[in-house]
């Protein structure tokens, strides 16, 4: 059984309460003030938008990290955070774990910004304009969460881990390296499958930065 540390613990909790905030007490909020308002609308206003589109607002970089859009997408960040962040807690303590959390989830948003704006020099000006008023956001702990699993194999490399498919172990730095491959090919592929790989991709390096960077300081 895995302990569960203080900090993990905090968030996971928050990232519950957020979800069942969004999407079941927020929008029922009587009244029509700029709070009220921004609180109904939570599930939007806090996702990522790019940043030169009219949605885009800077604490966007953060409150993305803890909205979701359904069940399963919350249910299975919050187990690999469970399963993964743990025992990175337990090594470095609440504060260089949160650093390294936030960090990571900031990668994330990096990554997927860059993607836009890589998407975007593609584009004709009448393309550019559509875009700029297009909602298209980015939601969820994802970034923070593969961070975490890159910090995790990197810590544990021969920590052995059983997949449920197919039933087989595996050493943590195998299932890091398959898993950051098929965020690559998925996230450079011609695949539209609405999920922000590069985001994935994003918290998975800058985990990886950061933890070579204090490697390199001790």
């Amino acid at each position: 059984m895995i302990r569960l540390t203080e900090t993990v613990k905090h968030l996971l909790i928050i990232n519950v309460l957020v979800f069942v905030a969004a999407f079941f007490v927020f929008p029922g909020i009587p009244g029509n003030n700029p709070l009220f308002e921004f609180l109904k609308n939570f599930q939007e206003e806090g996702a990522l938008y790019y940043p030169g589109s009219k949605f885009f607002h800077w604490y966007q970089l953060v409150t993305h990290m803890f909205l979701h859009g359904n069940f399963s997408h919350l249910f299975f960040n919050m187990f690999a955070l469970y399963m993964f962040g743990s025992a990175l807690e337990a090594r470095w303590g609440r504060n260089k774990f949160l650093l390294f959390y936030f960090f990571a989830g900031l990668g994330g948003a990096v990554f997927q910004i860059l993607s836009w704006q890589f998407g975007l020099m593609g584009m004709s000006p009448m393309e550019q304009q559509m875009f700029l008023n297009t909602p298209f956001r980015v939601i969820g702990a994802s970034g923070a969460v593969f961070g975490v699993l890159a910090g995790f194999g990197m810590l544990y490399p021969n920590a052995e881990l059983m997949l449920l498919f197919p039933p087989i172990p595996i050493k943590a730095k195998y299932f890091v390296a398959i898993y950051a491959l098929i965020e690559i090919v998925m996230g450079f592929g011609n695949f539209n499958t609405g999920v922000a790989h590069l985001a994935h991709i994003g918290g998975l390096v800058f985990g990886i930065i950061l933890i070579l960077y204090w490697r390199k300081r001790s």
